[in-house]
């Protein structure tokens, strides 16, 4: 059989990406698999509680089934592009499916807190490797006149999973039990390794690079400290503590570290040399800022409809239905419209639609504002995040070559779980900030009566805060200014 060679930027011929339907049939699987991951970083979030009274914990060690995920989870991702040439890109990818699996098995088995800690862990080291490890098999296997919509596909999970997260873990935690929110990866993780082993690429021969031990050493642990600096400081709503302070310099510390040494070294971990590409720079610049403000602000709303509105954790989660929606459909859109036009066009319209958005509902935002005012504007939030994110990720990543897609898919998946951890944490402690200016005593636990006479002066706060998300959303257009607005010459 003859194999037709094409060339990409930067790089060597590869070989001519999959064909269009076997690259739908991938995608699919990889949104698969994509879910799970985004779907138990939210789930744990609703089941706090329950978790709290059924192992008799406090609710200090309790929080650690959420933040031991997410530094697993974060301290993972720097390593997959070196695994991703060591070990292949389908058999890291499969690897990665299995134990995170074996991680939701052993979670839902759990019988005290400090295993199910452990087991989260694990979850969360295999999970950290799912998101961009899949994203670099599509760069590989999408033809590039189709990976505006086959990253749209993909993304479905980043926008989607969050938001309908607290939906189904809510009705599981309420109706069944805590422990299905981890067992029901069961059956789609044991789907997606049986797919993914019959339609994925063989793994190719590839130019093994040496791990870079030191970077590693410096990049990983940095991340793990700056993440958990960052969320101790969002839980104690506090960033004044030594607790929080040491965690967060010696974290950052660790980082510029490996910047400096990533410049110099031959063979470094990340390959910052994909910043000198001005298409890569503007985009990674432009999600920054947007995934900050834009994920950031996902915590606010379950919040604002329980503690200014009284409603219950499942209504509050679908009460953003629309939001979810609104994305899902959008994202599909983007992902046709940046095929056609250049990043630069989309990528404004969806920053300017979002921050639309977010004016309407900051807004109209009020102790009693109707459900459907309020819906209909996260529908206009959703539709901007979804022509935004995906696009912007394809901005980056469009027109790289074969050895540049792990090293790009690892640090724009780096850039958006770390913007993502470090905006929840802050709008949480600007709420807590908000909340604790205009009223008096615990605001999260009131009695319906005490809770109207005092709905005014928290959902000001809400709004109050909604505004800093706003002003993230409206910075994010600088660098998108610099993303291409005119084709390219041939």
């Amino acid at each position: 059989m003859t194999t037709t060679i094409s060339t990409r930027r930067g790089g060597r011929p590869d070989e001519q990406p999959a064909p269009a339907p076997r690259t739908t049939a991938i995608v699919l699987i990889l949104v698969l698999g994509a879910i799970m991951t985004t779907f138990d970083m939210t789930v744990v979030n609703v089941a706090i509680n329950r978790l709290s009274q059924d192992f008799d914990a406090p609710l200090a060690t309790v929080q650690w089934v959420a933040t031991g995920y997410s530094l697993a989870l974060g301290a993972m991702i720097p390593a997959t592009a070196w695994a991703t040439g060591r070990f292949g890109g389908t058999r890291l990818y499969l690897a990665a499916i299995g134990l995170f699996t074996a991680g939701s098995i052993l979670a839902g088995a759990a019988w005290n807190i400090e295993s199910l800690i452990v087991f989260r862990v694990l979850q969360g080291l295999g999970g950290g490797m799912i998101m961009p490890v899949g994203m670099t098999i599509l760069l590989r296997a999408a033809p590039p006149d189709r990976l505006g919509r086959m990253m749209s596909m993909f993304g479905l999970a980043i926008l989607v999973g969050p938001l309908t997260g607290p939906v189904l873990g809510g009705w599981l935690v309420d109706e069944v039990s805590w422990r299905w929110m981890f067992f029901i990866n069961l059956p789609i993780g044991a789907v997606v390794i049986a797919l993914a082993a019959r339609l994925f690429p063989r793994d190719a021969a590839e130019t093994r690079r040496p791990l870079d031990v030191p970077g590693l050493l410096m990049l990983s642990p940095g991340l793990a400290t700056l993440i958990y600096g960052v969320t101790t400081g969002g839980e104690r709503h506090d960033f004044g503590s030594a607790g929080v302070i040491v965690p967060i310099v010696a974290g950052t510390v660790l980082i510029v570290a490996f910047v400096a040494r990533a410049m110099t070294a031959r063979h470094p971990l990340i390959d910052l040399a994909l910043f000198r590409d001005r298409s890569f720079a503007s985009a990674t610049a432009t999600l920054v800022l947007f995934a900050a403000g834009y994920f950031g602000s996902m915590i606010l709303l379950p919040l604002y409809y329980q503690v200014v509105r009284g409603e219950s954790a499942t209504m509050a989660g679908l009460l953003g239905i629309t939001g979810a929606l609104a994305s899902g459909t959008a994202m599909q859109v983007g992902g046709r419209l940046v095929d056609k036009f250049t990043p630069g066009k989309v990528v404004l319209t969806g920053i300017t639609i979002a921050a639309a958005g977010f004016a309407l509902f900051t807004g109209a935002l009020a102790a009693d504002t109707p459900y459907w005012v309020l819906m209909a504007a996260l529908a206009v939030i959703g539709a901007g995040g979804g022509t935004t994110m995906m696009p912007t990720m394809t901005a980056a990543t469009r027109g790289l070559s074969h050895d540049q897609a792990p090293a790009a898919s690892t640090t724009v998946n780096l850039i958006n779980t770390m913007s993502g951890a470090v905006g929840t944490a802050v709008v949480s402690v600007l709420l807590t900030n908000a909340m604790a200016g205009r009223v008096s005593g615990q605001a999260t636990h009131l009695s319906d009566e005490a809770r109207s006479s005092v709905a005014p002066a928290l959902a000001d706060a809400f709004q109050h805060t909604y505004a800093w998300a706003l002003a993230l959303i409206v910075l994010a257009l600088i660098p998108a200014l610099f993303l291409p607005r005119r084709p390219a010459k041939a």
